[in-house]
Order: C-alpha cells, then structure tokens, then sequence
C-alpha cells in the first residue's frame, strides 16, 4: 500500500509555490484584510487613511480629504510631507513604488519617519494597491508635482514629475478590484462613523468627508474636535442623563507613552469602555485598560473610604460595582505597540498598564478632590450597585440550599 502512495504522489521541489511582491494578497487576501465582504472593502478606505493619521499623530498634517467618487472610485488626500519620491538604495525604484509594491516597507520600522504610528506591519497602502483594480498616487513635494499609476499593484511606469506645486501632501485615488470583492458599494454610514472616531481620537485634526458618486446625491461633512476624546464621552452621553456633570479628563506624557483618558458616568447599568492604541481600536482591551481598572478601583474605594461614603461595615466596591454606569475612552499612543494578533484586538505592552494606572491615579484622585460633588454622585452610583449585589447574594444562597434539599422525585 505504501509503494501505491509513493507512486502516486508527485509532492517534490516543484511542487513549492513562491508568491512574490503583492501575489500573495491576491491570492489570499482574507489574511491582509479579513475578508472580501464589505468589511473588507471599507478596510481598504482604512488603511489608506490610518497613513494620513499617522502624518496627523507625527505633526505633519491636519487636514484629510476622503472622496468617494464615480464608478468605484475612492481618493484619500492629506496634507502631510508626501511620500518620498527619490531613489531606494536597497530596492533600486523610487520609494513611492516602494511603498505601493513592497509588503513590510514603509517609515515605521525605526528609520526615524515616525515615531508614533498604527500601521507598524507596512503592509497597509501596499494591501490597498494589490486589491485595487486601479490605484494612481500622486505626491506633491519639494516644489513638484508626482504621479504614478498602478493596475492589480503593477506599475505602468515609473514616477514622474507632471507639474509644480506650492503645497505638499499625498492624494491616494483606488478602485477596488472586482474580481476580488464579493461587496463593492461603500456604506457612507459605516464611513462616517469611522473617521467620526479617529477625529475624536486625534485632537485638532479636520476630516472632509465627500459623496460624489453618480447613484447618490451629493454629501458633505466635515469632522473636527478640539476636545479629544473628552468630546467623544460627550457624544456618546448624548440624550442620557449623567451622574457627574464635569466629565474627568487627562492627557500626560510619561516615559514616551501619551496616555490620554476621559470618563463620565451615567444612570444605566451598563459600562462602555473604549480603548485604542495609536488610535488603533482594542476591543479585547490589554494593558493599558488593566491599568486603568486597577487606578480607578483604588482611587474610588481610597476616596469613599476617607469621606465616609461607605459605612464601616461594608466591604470595599468590586470592580463590577464600579462598572456600572461608566463610559470611558483610553487611549495610549507609544512608539513600539505590541499587539496580540494580526487584527490588533488587545494591546500587550507590558509597561502601558504602570504608565496608564500612574496617570490615571494622580489625576483622578485630584479631581474627586476638587470635585466632592462629583466624586459624592460616582461613590453612591457604585454604592448603590454593591448594596444591590449584597441584598441578592443571600437570596442565591436560600435559592441553592432549596436546591440541595430538594428531594429527588
């Protein structure tokens, strides 16, 4: 049986396929953006703006324009450095191309383009020009204007200067392609609530957004928040009725780490608690939310306890005491963010939960004390929900007794 297989199998050398350039995001695209649905094709919009955040983050830019256009198409304009045009010593083309065709290159490996970035795997823009049936850059810097177009992530020609300029930024137009996605119509919802979060998330950043395509009625907004993330909380409690009218916020730099949180409470019993790293979404959480949970728990039972808030026979607030009620954003921006996985779902930095709690402990402790009020309404919503627990637990308790003692029929 065994000499049967071995005639049969043809498995050698040969048989060894070698993906090369963008082959391999075409060929399995669910590994670079999760899937070919709609979720993958607004990730394409994703990625293109995230690099013109990361100018924002890095101080370069301030203003984004994202358009979407007739027939599928999408342009994404900054106003940021441009992406350089010269020469790659390594690569031998420009390092526009570079850029666009090469996966893992990029400014954010430690060469000095950014310090504080999102997209640190350097496959982002690349993703974008392989799944892209049609993809032009075009790049004004140093005085010129440069172009450079792509079909399926190859270039038609190299780049060129086509004209002069006396500003500078990047404009990015790409048509998905496809033969690749099984959804090609962008949700302008899905859009808006998007880079509606990212302006939140970095403070002072303007973002256009413009419905230009030819089935839709022409569509503007314009998104920019000189609160942060203090402006989020703010919008996030629209139409709810609060507890501390004065929302907490904080935003310090320790040991290269921006840690910037805001937190308000209100009358429900759920929690919303946001977090991101480089403004990237972290729904399973990671160190920086370990550190806040462990400064907020403190701070409020240290609090309650100096000002008599909790009577002497009571147990300390748990954690899910605290919960209730609380919406919260926290947001790091450090220079070498360690995720767990490829979808960056939880943040691993071991140092971001000292540098989160240490902010967060100073910085909340001065505002219960400044705000007594405040801090009276945040202790008795939490207060309330412990005494709530307590009444329930001897309750199970009777409930699995009867239980036990149950005789068996």
């Amino acid at each position: 049986m065994a000499k049967k297989d071995e005639k049969n199998s043809d498995y050698g050398a040969d048989q060894i396929t070698v993906l090369e350039g963008l082959d391999p995001v075409r060929k399995r695209p669910g590994m670079y953006i999760g899937s070919t649905s709609a979720a993958g094709l607004h990730h394409l919009i994703w990625e293109v703006v995230d690099n013109s955040i990361d100018e924002a983050m890095a101080g370069h830019a301030d203003e984004i324009w994202v358009n979407l256009l007739p027939d599928r198409l999408v342009s994404v304009r900054d106003n940021g450095r441009g992406i350089p045009v010269g020469m790659h010593k390594v690569t031998g083309i420009s390092a526009l191309e570079t850029v666009l065709t090469k996966l893992h290159a990029g400014g954010k490996f430690g060469g000095g383009g950014y310090k504080v970035s999102g997209g640190l795997h350097g496959v982002g823009v690349s993703v974008v020009n392989a799944l892209s049936e049609y993809l032009k850059a075009e790049i004004h810097r140093d005085g010129k204007i440069w172009e450079q177009e792509f079909k399926a992530g190859i270039p038609q020609k190299p780049a060129k200067a086509v004209g002069k300029c006396d500003d500078r930024g990047t404009t990015i137009f790409f048509k998905p392609d496809a033969t690749i996605f099984t959804e090609l119509d962008f949700s302008w919802g899905k859009i808006l609530d998007r880079l509606r979060q990212q302006s939140y998330l970095t403070k002072g950043i303007t973002i256009n957004i413009n419905d230009k395509r030819e089935s839709h009625r022409e569509k503007k907004y314009r998104f920019h928040f000189e609160g942060g993330i203090k402006s989020y909380i703010k919008s996030l409690h629209r139409n709810k009725d609060v507890k501390n009218e004065t929302v907490f916020y904080v935003d310090k730099d320790i040991n290269d780490c921006k840690v910037e949180v805001a937190l308000q409470y209100n009358d429900e019993y759920n929690e919303t608690l946001l977090a991101f790293a480089n403004n990237i979404h972290n729904p399973e959480g990671g160190t920086h939310v370990t550190g806040f949970r462990m400064a907020i728990n403190r701070v409020i039972n240290e609090y309650a306890r100096k000002n008599g808030l909790l009577k002497d026979n009571e147990s300390n607030l748990t954690g899910d005491d605290i919960k209730e009620g609380l919406t919260a954003v926290v947001s790091v921006k450090i220079v070498d963010p360690q995720f767990e996985g490829q979808t960056k779902a939880k943040l691993g930095n071991p140092e971001v939960q000292g540098h989160v709690q240490q902010v967060m402990s100073e910085y909340f402790k001065y505002y219960l004390d400044e705000n007594p009020n405040e801090g009276k309404k945040i202790i008795g919503k939490a207060a309330l929900a412990a005494r709530a627990r307590a009444a329930r637990s001897p309750a199970r308790q009777r409930a699995a007794s009867c239980q036990r003692t149950r005789p068996r029929a």
